[in-house]
């Protein structure tokens, strides 16, 4: 039952203990349901090696073939038109939802989301499992959080602790799964959000390993690392993959504009493109079908920089066709096997131009994916740690830092913005404005970032929309009761009251406020 007094609003996160043992019970859920969509998709996928193996052998079956894949493509084009939230990779949607800007239905989006990320990569789609695994952790929590939350604060706590142990069950990565939800969800720290989203997603890791083994995803051979006097080298490369970041940006929302500008096109038939295409990579060029675990199995010192240029550029285009489509799946795992050939080609240029031991020729895979992640998501402490518990390996963090610091500059200098904040953006503009119940209330929590336009000013200096009320500033341990001449420090933890049919717009006033 959800409560809007006062002691809820105020000592929501003084309450640690409830809190953090319904967030291992979410990631237990959750856990178990992310590590059964992997089982699926694993199957799927070689399903759909094993069937284009076919059809290449038996050339003059391939119209069935075509039109089987239409029938693959309609069925999605289907689900996504009945539930929208399933489209694409789930991230966005799970960001909109915990910022008050969107709202469905938690069970239809579970089991459609499920069932059409399947059928994506039996199809051979270029799409990854990590976005849906977010997604689908995340409305396991949305439902549990409805029958065990205290408070509506509380509840999006939990969702952001199913989206962690989405991530964590995905790639047995908990800690990244944690940074996720501080970096990217909510922008910004606080201990109980960080307690509750690493329980979650220690647990969720836990129900990973007893399924998946202790063995890390990438397991690329490290044996030494580069020296120091081959850092230019890796400067040079994060410049590159910012550029590549920023480029891989602008084209995946000008593919979705495509896609939308093309008339006779719905979001029923959409998905039909990109099965078409799936079934001539898959008799042409296959290695490039599904998330690209092929690839990353594959990739050898062995390979030529033209072969892997060739690679790149289909790989590219083909995830391009993939996720514009609007089918269900992530870019995530994608866009590392992408940043792993660029890697490959930093790292064949070096062993084989520029002197650099042939042991280092998987380091340069390892730092290109992070520094790829960090441009297009631009959220490099992720990345960084991602990175690390994906390959097992801890011996590269500074150079990993720093092609990512680097990375991220450039893009941000490109004014490419965040990938995930883009397309929450387009879906906020095409979707209906959530509904809720009248009068009931919400908090939004926020911290004053140094160098904000709120640190030093009072309250009264502040246009903070009428409908919105600061009830509480938590400064070093000490709540504050606000009134018209406090004044905001940096570091301040506000917590504010407004309706539920305001938080998104107040949130966004808030945000422009106590933000960089």
């Amino acid at each position: 039952m959800e409560k809007n007094d006062y002691n809820e609003i105020t000592n929501v996160y003084s309450k640690t203990l409830p809190i953090l043992y319904k967030s291992m019970l979410i990631g237990l859920i959750a856990g178990i349901v992310v590590v059964l969509y992997r089982i699926v998709l694993f199957h799927a996928e070689h399903i759909s090696f094993q069937i284009y193996d076919f059809f290449r052998v038996n050339i003059k079956l391939v119209p069935f073939m075509f039109l089987g894949l239409g029938v693959l493509g309609y069925l999605v084009g289907v689900l996504i038109s009945k539930f929208p939230m399933i489209g694409g990779s789930g991230i966005p949607q799970v960001k909109g939802i915990i910022m008050g800007h969107l709202q469905g239905s938690w069970f239809g989006t579970l089991v459609a989301k499920f069932i059409c990320g399947t059928l994506g990569i039996l199809g051979g789609l270029s799409l990854g499992r990590e976005g849906p695994s977010i997604q689908l952790g995340a409305c396991i929590a949305e439902g549990m959080g409805g029958k065990i939350s205290k408070s509506r604060t509380e509840k999006k706590i939990l969702i952001a602790s199913g989206a962690s142990a989405g991530l964590a069950a995905a790639f047995n990565a908990p800690l990244a799964g944690t940074m996720f939800a501080l970096e990217e969800i909510f922008k910004y720290f606080s201990p109980i959000i960080l307690i509750s989203t690493m329980a979650s997603a220690m647990i969720a890791d836990l129900v990973s390993k007893s399924i998946f083994g202790l063995k890390p995803v990438f397991n690329f051979d490290i044996t030494s690392n580069i020296p120091l006097n081959g850092y230019w080298l890796i400067c040079l490369m994060g410049v590159t993959l910012g550029l590549l970041g920023a480029f891989y940006n602008f084209a995946t929302l000008k593919t979705q504009k495509i896609y939308k500008s093309i008339s006779f096109l719905s979001p029923k038939t959409r998905p039909l493109i990109a099965f078409f295409f799936a079934g001539i990579f898959g008799l042409f060029f296959p290695i490039v079908l599904g998330g690209g675990h092929k690839i990353i199995d594959e990739i050898t010192p062995s390979y030529g920089i033209y072969f892997l240029v060739v690679l790149l550029a289909i790989k590219f285009i083909f995830s391009m066709i993939s996720f514009g489509s609007g089918a269900a799946g992530g870019i995530f795992f994608p866009l590392l096997v992408m940043g792993a050939i660029i890697g490959a080609i930093f790292g064949n240029i070096a062993t084989n131009f520029l002197g650099f031991d042939n042991a280092l020729y998987f380091n340069f895979i390892i730092l290109a994916m992070a520094g790829y992640f960090t441009a297009i998501v631009r959220a490099p402490m992720t990345g960084i740690i991602l990175l690390v518990e994906m390959t097992g390996s801890f011996s590269h963090l500074l150079s990993l830092s720093i092609v990512c610091i680097i990375a991220y500059i450039v893009a941000d200098l490109l004014n490419s913005a965040p990938i995930y904040d883009s397309l929450l953006d387009n879906l906020i503009h095409k979707s209906d404005k959530p509904k809720f119940e009248p009068y009931k209330k919400i908090t939004i929590e926020t911290v004053v970032h140094y160098g904000s336009f709120a640190e030093g000013k009072s309250l009264k200096e502040l246009s903070i929309p009428k409908d919105c009320l600061l009830v509480s500033i938590k400064r070093h341990g000490a709540d504050i009761i606000p009134n018209g001449n406090s004044i905001l420090k940096a570091e301040d933890y506000l917590i504010f009251l407004t309706d539920t049919d305001k938080e998104a717009s107040s949130r966004t006033v808030i945000e422009d406020l106590t933000d960089l």
